[in-house]
Protein backbone atom coordinates (compact mmCIF):
# COMPACT_ATOMS: atom_id res chain seq x y z
CA UNK A 1 0.00 0.00 0.00
CA UNK A 2 1.69 3.34 -0.89
CA UNK A 3 1.71 6.20 1.58
CA UNK A 4 1.27 9.83 1.80
CA UNK A 5 3.86 12.35 2.04
CA UNK A 6 3.41 12.95 5.93
CA UNK A 7 3.91 8.81 6.47
CA UNK A 8 7.10 8.96 4.01
CA UNK A 9 8.35 11.69 6.33
CA UNK A 10 7.85 10.19 9.54
CA UNK A 11 9.11 6.85 8.13
CA UNK A 12 12.41 8.53 7.33
CA UNK A 13 13.27 9.44 10.78
CA UNK A 14 11.68 6.42 12.92
CA UNK A 15 13.85 5.58 15.91
CA UNK A 16 12.62 1.68 16.31
CA UNK A 17 13.36 -0.27 13.58
CA UNK A 18 9.82 -2.29 12.42
CA UNK A 19 7.71 0.42 13.31
CA UNK A 20 4.67 0.55 11.29
CA UNK A 21 3.75 3.69 10.12
CA UNK A 22 -0.18 4.01 9.51
CA UNK A 23 -2.65 6.49 10.64
CA UNK A 24 -3.41 5.96 14.04
CA UNK A 25 -0.21 4.05 15.45
CA UNK A 26 1.94 5.43 17.65
CA UNK A 27 6.15 5.99 16.70
CA UNK A 28 8.75 7.48 18.23
CA UNK A 29 10.95 9.67 16.01
CA UNK A 30 14.10 12.32 15.67
CA UNK A 31 13.38 15.83 14.56
CA UNK A 32 15.21 17.63 12.56
CA UNK A 33 14.48 21.29 14.03
CA UNK A 34 13.36 22.22 17.25
CA UNK A 35 11.50 25.77 16.73
CA UNK A 36 11.02 28.25 19.81
CA UNK A 37 9.74 31.85 20.14
CA UNK A 38 10.08 34.36 23.39
CA UNK A 39 6.53 33.79 23.92
CA UNK A 40 7.28 29.46 24.13
CA UNK A 41 10.38 29.32 24.63
CA UNK A 42 10.96 30.72 28.16
CA UNK A 43 7.86 28.38 29.10
CA UNK A 44 9.62 25.23 27.49
CA UNK A 45 13.05 26.43 29.49
CA UNK A 46 11.28 25.61 32.74
CA UNK A 47 10.03 22.82 31.96
CA UNK A 48 13.45 21.81 30.83
CA UNK A 49 15.23 23.04 34.01
CA UNK A 50 12.43 20.59 35.97
CA UNK A 51 13.50 17.75 34.14
CA UNK A 52 16.69 17.74 35.26
CA UNK A 53 18.15 20.56 33.18
CA UNK A 54 21.74 19.57 31.86
CA UNK A 55 22.96 20.30 28.43
CA UNK A 56 20.95 20.33 25.27
CA UNK A 57 21.27 16.98 23.38
CA UNK A 58 21.77 18.51 19.79
CA UNK A 59 21.93 22.58 19.97
CA UNK A 60 22.33 22.71 16.48
CA UNK A 61 18.57 21.22 15.90
CA UNK A 62 17.53 23.94 18.09
CA UNK A 63 15.98 27.62 16.52
CA UNK A 64 15.73 30.61 19.00
CA UNK A 65 13.62 33.81 17.25
CA UNK A 66 12.73 36.65 19.33
CA UNK A 67 9.29 37.91 17.23
CA UNK A 68 6.65 38.15 19.20
CA UNK A 69 7.25 40.10 22.07
CA UNK A 70 10.09 42.03 19.88
CA UNK A 71 11.05 44.47 19.94
CA UNK A 72 10.11 44.19 23.24
CA UNK A 73 6.95 46.85 24.16
CA UNK A 74 7.19 46.81 28.17
CA UNK A 75 9.08 44.90 30.94
CA UNK A 76 7.28 41.43 30.94
CA UNK A 77 8.22 41.55 27.41
CA UNK A 78 11.58 42.34 27.70
CA UNK A 79 12.04 39.80 30.19
CA UNK A 80 11.13 36.89 27.87
CA UNK A 81 12.98 38.06 25.40
CA UNK A 82 16.03 38.11 28.32
CA UNK A 83 15.34 34.52 28.91
CA UNK A 84 15.97 33.41 25.41
CA UNK A 85 19.18 35.50 25.03
CA UNK A 86 19.81 33.68 28.27
CA UNK A 87 18.91 30.17 27.14
CA UNK A 88 21.14 30.83 23.98
CA UNK A 89 24.07 31.64 25.73
CA UNK A 90 24.51 29.12 28.31
CA UNK A 91 23.02 25.92 26.25
CA UNK A 92 25.24 27.33 23.30
CA UNK A 93 22.25 27.40 20.59
CA UNK A 94 23.80 29.23 17.61
CA UNK A 95 20.82 30.10 15.70
CA UNK A 96 19.53 32.60 18.00
CA UNK A 97 17.76 35.47 16.14
CA UNK A 98 17.57 38.83 18.51
CA UNK A 99 16.02 41.87 17.53
CA UNK A 100 16.82 43.33 14.23
CA UNK A 101 18.72 39.91 13.33
CA UNK A 102 16.05 37.82 11.32
CA UNK A 103 12.13 38.51 11.59
CA UNK A 104 9.27 36.41 11.69
CA UNK A 105 10.11 32.73 12.96
CA UNK A 106 8.24 30.35 10.04
CA UNK A 107 9.32 32.49 7.31
CA UNK A 108 12.98 33.08 8.86
CA UNK A 109 13.72 29.53 9.35
CA UNK A 110 13.25 28.44 5.92
CA UNK A 111 14.56 31.68 4.43
CA UNK A 112 17.79 30.94 6.56
CA UNK A 113 17.75 27.54 5.57
CA UNK A 114 17.40 26.07 8.55
CA UNK A 115 14.16 23.99 7.46
CA UNK A 116 14.78 22.26 4.32
CA UNK A 117 12.60 20.04 2.18
CA UNK A 118 11.57 16.47 3.86
CA UNK A 119 12.22 17.76 7.78
CA UNK A 120 10.06 16.94 10.33
CA UNK A 121 10.11 20.00 12.74
CA UNK A 122 8.68 20.25 15.97
CA UNK A 123 8.00 23.85 16.87
CA UNK A 124 5.98 25.41 20.33
CA UNK A 125 3.88 27.82 18.01
CA UNK A 126 0.35 26.32 16.62
CA UNK A 127 1.55 27.55 12.56
CA UNK A 128 4.81 25.63 12.42
CA UNK A 129 2.88 23.71 9.70
CA UNK A 130 3.87 26.65 7.25
CA UNK A 131 6.77 24.67 6.96
CA UNK A 132 5.03 22.62 4.83
CA UNK A 133 5.06 24.95 1.79
CA UNK A 134 8.58 24.05 1.84
CA UNK A 135 7.74 19.91 1.43
CA UNK A 136 8.47 19.56 5.23
CA UNK A 137 6.66 17.95 8.00
CA UNK A 138 6.18 20.55 10.66
CA UNK A 139 3.84 21.28 13.89
CA UNK A 140 2.84 22.36 16.52
CA UNK A 141 3.82 20.72 20.57
CA UNK A 142 3.29 21.21 23.84
CA UNK A 143 5.93 23.51 25.62
CA UNK A 144 7.16 20.35 27.55
CA UNK A 145 6.92 18.29 24.80
CA UNK A 146 9.52 20.82 23.46
CA UNK A 147 11.54 20.64 26.59
CA UNK A 148 11.52 16.93 26.43
CA UNK A 149 13.28 17.21 22.52
CA UNK A 150 16.04 19.36 23.66
CA UNK A 151 16.76 16.75 26.23
CA UNK A 152 16.67 13.62 24.93
CA UNK A 153 16.63 14.23 20.67
CA UNK A 154 13.60 12.38 20.00
CA UNK A 155 9.94 12.72 20.73
CA UNK A 156 6.85 10.52 19.83
CA UNK A 157 3.74 11.07 17.14
CA UNK A 158 0.05 9.35 16.11
CA UNK A 159 0.25 8.76 12.79
CA UNK A 160 -1.90 11.00 10.96
CA UNK A 161 -5.12 10.30 8.62
CA UNK A 162 -4.49 12.73 5.59
CA UNK A 163 -6.68 14.43 3.42
CA UNK A 164 -5.76 15.37 -0.61
CA UNK A 165 -6.69 18.27 -2.25
CA UNK A 166 -6.55 18.58 -6.20
CA UNK A 167 -6.10 22.12 -7.02
CA UNK A 168 -6.37 22.57 -11.03
CA UNK A 169 -7.06 25.56 -13.47
CA UNK A 170 -5.47 28.82 -13.80
CA UNK A 171 -6.00 31.31 -11.33
CA UNK A 172 -8.43 34.05 -11.60
CA UNK A 173 -7.71 37.58 -10.89
CA UNK A 174 -6.20 38.68 -7.39
CA UNK A 175 -7.21 35.12 -6.22
CA UNK A 176 -4.04 34.02 -3.60
CA UNK A 177 -2.83 31.19 -1.75
CA UNK A 178 -4.64 32.77 1.23
CA UNK A 179 -8.24 32.30 -0.45
CA UNK A 180 -7.17 28.83 -1.22
CA UNK A 181 -6.86 27.92 2.62
CA UNK A 182 -10.18 30.26 3.59
CA UNK A 183 -12.26 28.50 1.09
CA UNK A 184 -11.26 25.31 2.40
CA UNK A 185 -11.99 26.25 6.32
CA UNK A 186 -15.28 28.02 4.73
CA UNK A 187 -16.25 24.53 3.33
CA UNK A 188 -14.31 21.67 6.24
CA UNK A 189 -14.59 24.19 9.18
CA UNK A 190 -12.51 24.53 12.22
CA UNK A 191 -12.24 20.94 13.07
CA UNK A 192 -12.35 19.81 9.28
CA UNK A 193 -9.29 18.18 9.39
CA UNK A 194 -8.90 17.44 13.19
CA UNK A 195 -5.19 15.63 14.09
CA UNK A 196 -4.99 14.93 10.01
CA UNK A 197 -2.03 15.66 7.55
CA UNK A 198 -3.81 18.30 4.81
CA UNK A 199 -1.92 17.69 1.29
CA UNK A 200 -2.50 19.96 -1.36
CA UNK A 201 -1.08 18.56 -4.95
CA UNK A 202 -2.53 18.44 -8.14
CA UNK A 203 -1.42 20.44 -11.37
CA UNK A 204 -2.86 23.88 -10.08
CA UNK A 205 -0.23 24.10 -7.76
CA UNK A 206 2.23 25.48 -10.20
CA UNK A 207 0.15 28.21 -10.40
CA UNK A 208 0.88 29.18 -6.45
CA UNK A 209 4.90 30.35 -5.74
CA UNK A 210 6.54 29.78 -2.42
CA UNK A 211 5.03 32.25 -0.51
CA UNK A 212 1.29 31.97 -1.24
CA UNK A 213 2.26 28.02 -0.36
CA UNK A 214 3.02 29.37 2.76
CA UNK A 215 -0.43 31.13 3.13
CA UNK A 216 -1.90 28.16 2.81
CA UNK A 217 0.15 25.76 5.00
CA UNK A 218 0.41 28.33 7.91
CA UNK A 219 -3.80 28.34 8.72
CA UNK A 220 -3.60 24.23 8.66
CA UNK A 221 -3.75 24.55 11.71
CA UNK A 222 -7.00 26.44 12.05
CA UNK A 223 -8.67 23.39 10.65
CA UNK A 224 -7.61 21.25 13.41
CA UNK A 225 -4.72 19.72 11.41
CA UNK A 226 -1.88 17.90 12.70
CA UNK A 227 0.52 19.00 10.16
CA UNK A 228 -0.01 19.64 6.12
CA UNK A 229 2.17 20.35 2.91
CA UNK A 230 1.89 21.30 -0.60
CA UNK A 231 3.34 18.46 -2.58
CA UNK A 232 7.02 19.60 -4.05
CA UNK A 233 7.80 20.50 -7.35
CA UNK A 234 10.10 22.53 -9.25
CA UNK A 235 9.15 25.59 -7.42
CA UNK A 236 9.89 24.00 -3.88
CA UNK A 237 13.28 22.55 -5.38
CA UNK A 238 14.38 25.85 -6.95
CA UNK A 239 13.66 27.81 -3.42
CA UNK A 240 15.76 24.47 -1.76
CA UNK A 241 18.27 24.61 -4.13
CA UNK A 242 18.53 28.93 -3.68
CA UNK A 243 18.79 28.81 0.37
CA UNK A 244 19.42 24.89 1.68
CA UNK A 245 22.25 24.55 4.25
CA UNK A 246 21.90 20.67 3.96
CA UNK A 247 20.84 17.78 2.33
CA UNK A 248 16.92 18.08 1.45
CA UNK A 249 14.88 15.57 -0.30
CA UNK A 250 11.31 16.52 -2.52
CA UNK A 251 9.02 13.75 -0.65
CA UNK A 252 5.82 13.35 -3.08
CA UNK A 253 2.77 10.85 -2.33
CA UNK A 254 2.25 7.06 -3.69
CA UNK A 255 0.02 6.80 -6.14
CA UNK A 256 -1.80 4.70 -4.24
CA UNK A 257 -1.61 6.37 -1.14
CA UNK A 258 -5.00 5.92 1.00
CA UNK A 259 -6.71 9.37 2.28
CA UNK A 260 -9.43 9.93 4.28
CA UNK A 261 -10.99 12.10 1.82
CA UNK A 262 -10.24 13.72 -1.11
CA UNK A 263 -11.46 17.44 -2.42
CA UNK A 264 -11.35 19.05 -6.05
CA UNK A 265 -10.30 22.97 -5.88
CA UNK A 266 -10.66 24.85 -9.12
CA UNK A 267 -8.75 28.03 -9.28
CA UNK A 268 -10.26 29.69 -12.33
CA UNK A 269 -13.91 29.21 -10.36
CA UNK A 270 -12.35 31.35 -7.46
CA UNK A 271 -13.25 34.79 -6.31
CA UNK A 272 -11.00 36.28 -3.08
CA UNK A 273 -12.79 35.20 -0.29
CA UNK A 274 -13.07 37.28 3.55
CA UNK A 275 -13.26 35.54 7.09
CA UNK A 276 -15.86 37.63 9.30
CA UNK A 277 -15.52 37.30 12.84
CA UNK A 278 -15.47 35.55 14.89
CA UNK A 279 -13.91 32.60 13.21
CA UNK A 280 -11.46 31.11 10.28
CA UNK A 281 -14.51 29.29 9.00
CA UNK A 282 -16.91 32.27 8.55
CA UNK A 283 -16.09 32.28 4.66
CA UNK A 284 -18.09 34.66 2.21
CA UNK A 285 -16.90 35.98 -1.22
CA UNK A 286 -15.40 39.82 -1.11
CA UNK A 287 -18.54 41.14 -2.29
CA UNK A 288 -20.93 39.82 0.78
CA UNK A 289 -18.83 41.68 2.95
CA UNK A 290 -18.55 44.81 0.62
CA UNK A 291 -19.29 48.04 2.32
CA UNK A 292 -17.93 47.41 6.11
CA UNK A 293 -16.48 50.42 7.35
CA UNK A 294 -12.73 49.63 8.11
CA UNK A 295 -10.81 51.53 11.15
CA UNK A 296 -7.08 49.83 10.79
CA UNK A 297 -6.05 47.36 7.77
CA UNK A 298 -2.98 44.93 8.59
CA UNK A 299 -0.88 43.71 6.14
CA UNK A 300 1.56 40.99 7.16
CA UNK A 301 2.28 37.90 9.38
CA UNK A 302 4.83 35.12 8.86
CA UNK A 303 3.17 33.99 5.73
CA UNK A 304 1.57 37.25 4.60
CA UNK A 305 4.33 39.45 4.94
CA UNK A 306 6.32 38.14 2.47
CA UNK A 307 7.96 40.05 -0.84
CA UNK A 308 4.53 38.41 -3.09
CA UNK A 309 2.37 40.12 -0.42
CA UNK A 310 4.20 43.25 -0.45
CA UNK A 311 4.73 43.62 -4.36
CA UNK A 312 1.08 42.83 -4.05
CA UNK A 313 -0.32 45.40 -1.65
CA UNK A 314 1.95 47.58 -3.45
CA UNK A 315 -0.27 46.84 -7.20
CA UNK A 316 -3.14 48.35 -5.26
CA UNK A 317 -1.46 51.41 -3.01
CA UNK A 318 0.40 52.50 -6.62
CA UNK A 319 -0.74 56.47 -7.12
CA UNK A 320 -3.73 55.76 -4.46
CA UNK A 321 -3.63 56.88 -0.73
CA UNK A 322 -4.67 55.31 2.31
CA UNK A 323 -8.48 56.96 3.51
CA UNK A 324 -8.97 59.38 5.75
CA UNK A 325 -10.44 57.68 8.89
CA UNK A 326 -8.28 54.30 8.09
CA UNK A 327 -4.80 53.31 9.17
CA UNK A 328 -3.02 50.58 7.49
CA UNK A 329 -0.02 48.97 9.25
CA UNK A 330 2.90 47.18 7.12
CA UNK A 331 4.78 44.54 8.27
CA UNK A 332 7.59 42.77 5.96
CA UNK A 333 7.63 39.50 8.01
CA UNK A 334 11.98 39.38 7.99
CA UNK A 335 14.77 41.74 7.45
CA UNK A 336 15.90 40.44 4.15
CA UNK A 337 12.05 40.46 2.89
CA UNK A 338 12.42 44.63 4.21
CA UNK A 339 15.54 44.81 2.57
CA UNK A 340 14.31 43.83 -0.55
CA UNK A 341 10.81 45.80 -0.51
CA UNK A 342 13.03 48.87 -0.01
CA UNK A 343 15.49 47.75 -3.11
CA UNK A 344 12.33 47.45 -4.94
CA UNK A 345 10.99 51.09 -3.97
CA UNK A 346 8.31 49.33 -2.20
CA UNK A 347 8.77 51.14 1.21
CA UNK A 348 8.80 54.54 -0.21
CA UNK A 349 5.96 53.57 -1.88
CA UNK A 350 4.09 52.26 1.01
CA UNK A 351 4.60 55.70 3.36
CA UNK A 352 4.42 57.75 0.29
CA UNK A 353 0.56 55.84 0.47
CA UNK A 354 0.22 56.84 4.20
CA UNK A 355 0.99 53.36 5.42
CA UNK A 356 3.27 53.10 8.62
CA UNK A 357 5.87 50.58 7.80
CA UNK A 358 7.50 48.27 11.36
CA UNK A 359 9.97 46.16 11.81
CA UNK A 360 9.36 42.66 11.35
CA UNK A 361 7.18 41.26 14.06
CA UNK A 362 4.38 39.31 15.42
CA UNK A 363 3.24 42.57 17.10
CA UNK A 364 -0.28 43.19 16.31
CA UNK A 365 -1.12 39.06 14.80
CA UNK A 366 -1.86 38.16 18.28
CA UNK A 367 -2.94 41.66 19.78
CA UNK A 368 0.57 42.72 21.48
CA UNK A 369 1.37 45.53 20.12
CA UNK A 370 2.38 47.38 17.08
CA UNK A 371 -1.59 47.63 15.83
CA UNK A 372 -3.72 46.44 18.66
CA UNK A 373 -7.14 47.28 18.23
CA UNK A 374 -9.61 49.13 20.75
CA UNK A 375 -13.28 48.35 21.78
CA UNK A 376 -15.63 48.94 18.49
CA UNK A 377 -13.22 49.05 16.25
CA UNK A 378 -13.07 46.91 13.09
CA UNK A 379 -9.67 45.60 10.85
CA UNK A 380 -9.33 44.01 7.61
CA UNK A 381 -5.99 41.78 8.52
CA UNK A 382 -3.71 39.10 6.06
CA UNK A 383 -3.27 37.40 9.72
CA UNK A 384 -4.17 33.70 10.44
CA UNK A 385 -6.74 34.03 13.39
CA UNK A 386 -10.14 36.48 14.50
CA UNK A 387 -11.07 35.03 17.44
CA UNK A 388 -12.73 37.34 19.74
CA UNK A 389 -10.25 39.25 21.69
CA UNK A 390 -7.50 37.66 19.83
CA UNK A 391 -5.96 41.17 18.23
CA UNK A 392 -6.59 43.58 21.30
CA UNK A 393 -10.08 44.65 22.65
CA UNK A 394 -12.71 41.80 22.88
CA UNK A 395 -14.95 44.33 21.31
CA UNK A 396 -13.00 44.80 18.34
CA UNK A 397 -13.71 42.60 14.56
CA UNK A 398 -11.22 41.03 12.52
CA UNK A 399 -11.98 40.47 9.09
CA UNK A 400 -9.40 38.07 7.17
CA UNK A 401 -8.01 38.62 4.07
CA UNK A 402 -5.35 38.18 1.18
CA UNK A 403 -3.15 41.26 0.55
CA UNK A 404 -4.97 42.56 -2.33
CA UNK A 405 -8.38 42.64 -0.76
CA UNK A 406 -6.23 44.50 2.61
CA UNK A 407 -5.00 46.83 0.66
CA UNK A 408 -8.06 47.64 -1.52
CA UNK A 409 -9.56 48.09 2.18
CA UNK A 410 -6.86 50.48 2.86
CA UNK A 411 -7.43 52.83 0.18
CA UNK A 412 -11.51 53.03 0.22
CA UNK A 413 -11.78 52.76 4.10
CA UNK A 414 -14.19 49.60 3.17
CA UNK A 415 -14.06 46.35 2.12
CA UNK A 416 -13.92 46.12 -1.80
CA UNK A 417 -13.11 43.82 -4.46
CA UNK A 418 -10.14 45.17 -5.71
CA UNK A 419 -10.79 44.38 -9.56
CA UNK A 420 -13.38 47.24 -8.47
CA UNK A 421 -11.54 49.36 -6.39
Amino acid sequence: MGKTIAEKILQSHLLDDGAVVEPGNIVRAWVDVALLNDVNGPIAFRHFANMGGGPVARPDKVVLVCDHFAPAPNAPGARLIGDMRRFAQEKGIEHFFDVGKGGIEHTLAPEQGLIVAGDLVAGGDSHTGTAGAFGAFGTGMSWAGMAAIMMLDETWFKVPESMRFELRGKKAPFVTGKDVILRVLGEIGVDGALYRSMEFGGPGVAELNIDERMAICNMMVEAGAKTGMVEPDAETEAYAKAHAKRAYTLVRADADAQYASRHDIDLAAMRPMVAKPYSPENVVAVDAAKGVHVDQVYMGNCANGTLTDLRQIASVLAGRKVARGTRAIIVPATQQVYVQAMKEGLIEQFIAAGAAVTTPTCGACFGGHNGALDDGEVAVATVNRNFKGRAGHAGAQVYLANSYVAAAAAVAGEIVDPAVL
